[in-house]
């Protein structure tokens, strides 16, 4: 059984790694990772992390947090799907080449450091037996 920590760490992990690749996209496109007001960041952010929570409920992420195709490929593919969706309905750009980059890096941060800590899980089995 996956206890209540393990889940709440992963999700966290998820949702500070699509915050990261927020603020990367802003620092590379805007200069100013918060933008005016501050509110930046999250104007960027929240669409993706509307689209993050759908992808662990779609998922089912909280059983097998750390599974990297169980629950990481599901969470990317609706954390990208939900979020374009919702920036194009707010008014946001949703350039070809954004849905490229911004898939790419979020299946990395989202299914990556997944399959890091299954490796991880994998060595220190076989070492300690």
């Amino acid at each position: 059984m996956t206890s209540r920590r393990s889940v709440l760490l992963a999700l966290l992990v998820d949702a500070a790694l699509v915050v990261v690749f927020a603020a990367i996209g802003r620092a590379t496109h805007d200069g100013d990772v918060l933008g005016p007001a501050g509110s930046g960041l999250a104007t960027t952010a929240w669409p993706f992390l509307v689209g993050l929570l759908l992808g662990w409920a779609v998922s089912i992420g909280w059983r097998r947090p750390l599974a990297p195709l169980r629950t990481g490929l599901p969470v990317w593919a609706v954390t990208l799907v939900v979020g374009m969706l919702l920036r194009a309905l707010s008014g946001q750009g949703i350039a070809v080449a954004f849905m490229i980059v911004a898939g790419i890096t979020l299946l990395l941060f989202l299914v990556g450091w997944r399959a890091i800590a299954a490796l991880v899980a994998r060595l220190r089995v076989s070492r300690s037996g």
